[in-house]
């Protein structure tokens, strides 16, 4: 299974170059202190690396096991 980040937007993307503005809403960030849990794939890595000073990574936490939704009749 693939390792999961939770990234969050901490710096402003005011004054900073069109392609790192681009690349946080590619990430799914257009607001401070917005989080989104990612995969760790190495595309995924190569946009967080580009955007790493307005970032805060840290792993995200295992989900808990949701039981199966069905009726009982």
């Amino acid at each position: 299974m693939t390792d999961r980040l939770k990234i969050t937007q901490t710096g402003s993307p005011i004054g900073r170059p069109a392609t790192q503005r681009k690349t946080l809403v590619a990430l799914g960030l257009n607001k401070l202190h917005r989080s989104r849990v990612v995969y760790a794939t190495p595309s995924m890595m190569g946009q967080i690396d580009k955007v790493k000073h307005l970032l805060r990574v840290e792993p995200a936490a295992a989900e808990p096991e949701q039981p199966a939704q069905g009726g009982e009749g």
